[in-house]
């Protein structure tokens, strides 16, 4: 199976190409930039470096979320745009399993973490066995203060992840805490591939994966819904 993924959810664009899980072809950028600008010459550049082209591939994968709205965005549209037509699946992946998927060679809990603004987190736990990957709470969004409290139930080695690892790190104060390398924190969009070929494989049903049914995770209402709801209330109020 060759998989092209892009992740453009957090600071990091990536885009990989994968074939059968083993990685052809990566390139992540920390662009100051909108990822518009970089996702798509990145997907041209890998599969000129890995020399296939888009009719060769078996599964489209993103990440859909959480993470930056535009991002997030950016992501799926441009997903969606390249496998218009082809009749192949399309999958959409959680970023913080997404983020699980890239540390998954580290027994233990993970507890992936991207920042929701406000001293918030975007947030699930996973538990790492033998490279197997296990969900063990929905994503969400928690506080700072909340970290300690929800992973003080597990008596295994806790690996924060994500970009919101250095802000989180104050505030977690579990004993087997353990600390994860700059290099694990942003797995890129190889993890995004390796999340899509198990969800796949998965799936009692793989032809609802089309480009039409991608949807997106904010996990909270855009800016734009926000300020139409304080209208309505205010008005309401009138």
């Amino acid at each position: 199976m060759l998989t092209l993924a892009l992740d453009s959810t957090a600071l990091l664009a990536s885009a990989a190409l994968s074939r059968d899980g083993v990685p052809l072809a990566q390139d992540s950028l920390l662009s100051p930039h909108s990822h518009s600008t970089v996702l798509l010459p990145m997907v041209e550049q890998i599969m000129r470096f890995a020399d296939v082209s888009l009719g060769e591939i078996d599964l489209f994968a993103c990440a859909k979320g959480p993470g930056s709205f535009t991002g997030v965005r950016i992501g799926a549209a441009t997903l969606k745009g390249l496998a218009f037509g082809r009749n192949k699946p399309c999958v959409g992946v959680s970023s913080l399993l997404a983020m699980a998927y890239g540390m998954r060679y580290a027994d233990g809990i993970v507890c992936p973490l991207i920042g929701a603004r406000r001293g918030r987190y975007y947030t699930a736990l996973f538990r790492i066995r033998d490279g197997a990957v296990e969900r063990l709470s929905e994503d969400g969004i928690l506080p700072a203060d909340g970290l300690d409290a929800a992973l003080a139930p597990y008596d295994e080695p806790i690996r924060l992840t994500g970009d919101g690892y250095e802000s989180a790190l104050p505030f977690v104060t579990h004993p087997r805490l353990t600390a994860t390398p700059p290099c694990w924190r942003s797995p890129g969009a190889f993890a995004v591939a390796e999340a899509a070929e198990a969800i796949l494989r998965a799936a009692p049903d793989p032809s609802v994966f089309t480009p039409e049914a991608l949807t997106v995770s904010y996990l909270r209402k855009t800016q734009a819904e926000r300020e139409r709801d304080e209208r309505l209330s205010a008005n309401a109020e009138e």
